[in-house]
């Protein structure tokens, strides 16, 4: 995927990504009432230690969170 404004990077993008997460909606989601029930999105990283640093902030819960509330999305590691 292209960068938009290559010029606003403080360091140039770096040319192999083969690190990702592969983020998906849970069977049964109601989201996917309103996008393709096979939606899923693709994020990519130049070294595993981006990748990981990325999921754990992915899995956490975030500071605005309801108590009890949980994401309804499935993320999974790509290994190259």
């Amino acid at each position: 995927m292209a960068i938009c404004h290559e010029h606003n990077l403080k360091a140039p993008a770096p040319q192999s990504r083969p690190f990702g997460i592969q983020v998906r909606l849970k069977p049964g989601d109601p989201f996917a009432r309103l996008v393709d029930p096979d939606w899923h999105k693709a994020h990519w990283f130049a070294s595993a230690r981006e990748r990981n640093a990325a999921l754990a902030d992915m899995e956490s819960q975030h500071l605005y969170s309801r108590r009890g509330d949980e994401p309804s999305i499935v993320l999974e590691k790509i290994e190259p």
